[in-house]
């Protein structure tokens, strides 16, 4: 599903009469004996030197203004599925393969296809068999408004920056450290501490959780009485580089040390004109640091483990990006009405009466982390609208 966002990006671009280096005009679909033509652009443009998000834009006419041509009788058209398949169908090196999704939007009153080609670090994209004049190893690329010739190969420097870009080069280091720890396996423990692992191939790359909160947290939170054993057990994650701290994070031991994890983050939503949070709730956005530190510390070698885990998440939200989470939250606004359409059948743990701890808010805050989970699935469902 296309956003207005894109939308605002693809008439911009086409308003500027030029192609550039990363996005591309084409009058119309190509023809089933242009099929070489169309995987060479894919690669030059997910191979692109500006480190984003491409678009092959067609239905502008170059020749006649950029004037928009309505493709929607255009017998060669593809959709999403069928531009995967075919690029699933080549032979790519390494088997890493650009990720393209296309997305059909009104112009000036005509429908345009644009193709996203979507940024990756898997660059570069190269074939490791000829197919219909694409050499095998020739690597090809995007540069400037221009794609390098079937029979040649990219200069290598420019060979060298997509290189760097796979290994994560040309990062910052709080952005590398997002990419190493998506690879568990990279990771050692320290010989002193095994709660404290350093990257093996860069070791300057540390990550503990052997602190203390800062704020003396000791306290309860809903989520920890859906384990076997609810007793909290707070710690603080801190992530170096060199002596440096790239960032602390919360961490919570669950099920008596079964099982360890980041904390969730926390938002609410407001029902009213007011700004008070009507529905407070817990959630992670993939990609973000705190979910992927929750995937790093994962190991499923047990069912406690495994039953920790999911417990956990089945007391959150987790979005599949930002802009999820932002649509949901005006979905919910718009729905909360019908909130006990969802509230059927929910199991609530037992609680245990605490000094101190209001229960019949903990058990509120449990339902309707339930009630907006359900809801996160319909809302799926319907393609997020």
């Amino acid at each position: 599903m296309f956003s207005l966002e894109l939308i605002d990006e693809i008439e911009a671009l086409v308003g500027m009469h030029q192609e550039g280096s990363y996005w591309d005009f084409k009058r119309e679909w190509y023809g089933n004996n242009k099929d070489g033509d169309m995987l060479i652009d894919i690669i030059c443009m997910a191979n692109n030197l500006v480190n984003r998000d491409a678009y092959i834009i067609i239905g502008v006419d170059e020749e006649s203004n950029y004037a928009i041509r309505d493709v929607s009788q255009d017998t060669n058209r593809r959709n999403t599925q069928m531009l995967t398949d075919f690029i699933r169908g080549k032979k790519f090196a390494g088997d890493f393969r650009p990720v393209v999704t296309v997305e059909p939007m009104y112009l000036d009153g005509g429908l345009v296809d644009v193709i996203v080609i979507h940024n990756s670090t898997n660059t570069p994209y190269y074939l490791k068999e000829k197919y219909k004049g694409i050499f095998a190893n020739n690597i090809y690329i995007r540069l400037s408004d221009s794609n390098t010739p079937s029979d040649k190969s990219a200069d290598f420097h420019h060979v060298e920056y997509l290189w760097k870009k796979r290994f994560g080069m040309l990062l910052s280091p709080i952005e590398k450290v997002k990419l190493y720890l998506k690879h568990p396996e990279h990771w050692e423990n320290s010989p002193s501490n095994e709660d404290k692992k350093y990257h093996k191939y860069a070791p300057e790359f540390t990550i503990d959780h052997t602190y203390e909160p800062e704020d003396g947290r000791d306290g309860y939170e809903y989520y920890l009485f859906a384990q076997t054993d609810s007793r909290p057990h707070w710690s603080e994650i801190r992530i170096c580089y060199h002596q440096t701290v790239l960032a602390e994070l919360g961490g919570v031991i669950l099920d008596g040390g079964r099982y360890f994890t980041a904390t969730p983050d926390r938002d609410g939503i407001s029902l009213t004109e007011y700004h008070n949070w009507d529905v407070s709730y817990r959630y992670m956005v993939k990609g973000n640091l705190n979910h992927l530190i929750h995937e790093f510390y994962y190991v499923d070698d047990g069912d406690e483990a495994r039953h920790a885990h999911n417990e956990y998440e089945g007391c959150i939200l987790i979005f599949e990006d930002e802009k999820e989470h932002q649509k949901f939250r005006i979905y919910v606004q718009k729905n909360w009405d019908r909130k006990d359409e969802f509230a059927n059948n929910i199991w609530i743990p037992y609680m245990e009466q605490l000094p101190g701890y209001n229960m019949d808010a903990f058990r509120e805050e449990y339902k309707n982390m339930q009630i907006l989970r359900r809801m996160l699935e319909e809302f799926r469902r319907n393609g997020n609208k």
